[in-house]
């Protein structure tokens, strides 16, 4: 397929590469380095060969959420944001930016959604998880009350929220002692994403703002084909939902999330989201340079699937939903 958008696509820069280096073996940090570093080059060639029009740019995790100073931390997501802005502006009608965001401050955090999405042109932000602030030792979830007023602006901006996966802290990662190779993409990510998730969607904060769009990643790690489950576990017994938010959770589910493809590269996986939540809320992307984009793309335009949902998935939805021209 022709004219596909990826969303999922990272990028890194001087302060923040060394982030990616535990995803790597020593023998190929050399290729995932020079892949993070590169925009205007080999990852435009990669994007020719395989039929994507345009990425949308981001920073690579944890990054920003892993600086607990919340001025360095903004300091660091200004400056990934103005680099990604001279990137785009080089090839703008390649590329589109996703910007890195202060969590660890609701309010610096709205203050650079804002300049970001008012001044620089970008569509929306990506987070990578919970951030770490000087003095909390657990790390903050964004669901609290303290953040709803930084949800108001992005619902005011009309901008999507890519909550993007990061591994627990290690305080909290006691389970994955002796099998260390289930942290990061093999399920850690999706795992602490998903409750994150979770915690939004059981919270109230689509209550108070309907209007939220929040994208995951990765088929959605895993919620699709645990949400029947998650509202109907014991259902002869008198409590249920018991929770602050008014609805069942399949509810917010299928109407302020969408998912992406993103490293998981299944026919059966995205059939089943499929069914799940529609063909209109999945979106194309590779996560790239993590993962090959042949692999993604090639899957992808093989997949048994009709042209009408080839088209919505690969380029469709993404067009709508970030408002890309």
């Amino acid at each position: 397929m022709q004219g596909k958008v990826a969303l999922e696509e990272h990028f890194a820069i001087p302060e923040t590469l060394q982030d990616s280096a535990g995803f790597a073996p020593e023998a190929d940090w050399p290729e995932l380095k020079g892949r993070l570093l590169d925009i205007q080059e080999r990852r435009l060639r990669e994007m020719d060969a395989h039929g994507i029009e345009m990425m949308l740019l981001s920073l690579n995790a944890p990054a920003v959420q892993a600086i607990p100073d919340s001025d360095k931390a903004n300091d660091i997501a200004r400056r990934s944001n103005d680099f990604m802005a001279e990137q785009i502006a080089r090839q703008p009608t390649r590329f589109a930016g996703l910007a890195a965001l202060p969590m660890q401050t609701p309010e610096l955090a709205t203050r650079e959604l804002t300049r970001c999405v008012k001044e620089l042109g970008f569509c929306g932000a990506l987070v990578n998880g919970f951030s770490q602030v000087t003095d909390n030792p657990s790390g903050i979830y964004y669901d609290i009350k303290a953040y709803w007023p930084f949800w108001a602006e992005v619902e005011r901006l009309d901008v999507p929220f890519y909550l993007h996966p990061r591994n627990p802290l290690p305080k909290d990662a006691a389970i994955y002692e002796g099998h260390r190779w289930l942290l990061g993409p093999s399920w850690a990510f999706g795992q602490e994403t998903a409750v994150h998730a979770l915690r939004l969607m059981g919270s109230g904060l689509f209550d108070a703002y309907p209007r939220l769009n929040i994208v995951l990643g990765h088929m959605g790690e895993g919620l699709p084909y645990s949400m029947w489950r998650i509202d109907n576990h014991n259902k002869w017994m008198r409590v249920q939902n018991n929770y602050p938010a008014k609805r069942q959770i399949g509810e917010y589910f299928r109407e302020n999330f969408y998912i992406t493809t993103s490293g998981n590269f299944r026919t059966q996986t995205l059939i089943d989201a499929m069914l799940e939540i529609g063909s209109d809320r999945i979106l194309f992307s590779t996560d790239w340079p993590f993962e090959n984009i042949d692999h993604a793309s090639d899957w992808f335009d093989a997949a048994p699937i009709s042209e009408i949902d080839r088209q919505k998935i690969g380029s469709d939805n993404a067009r709508a939903l970030f408002k890309l021209k």
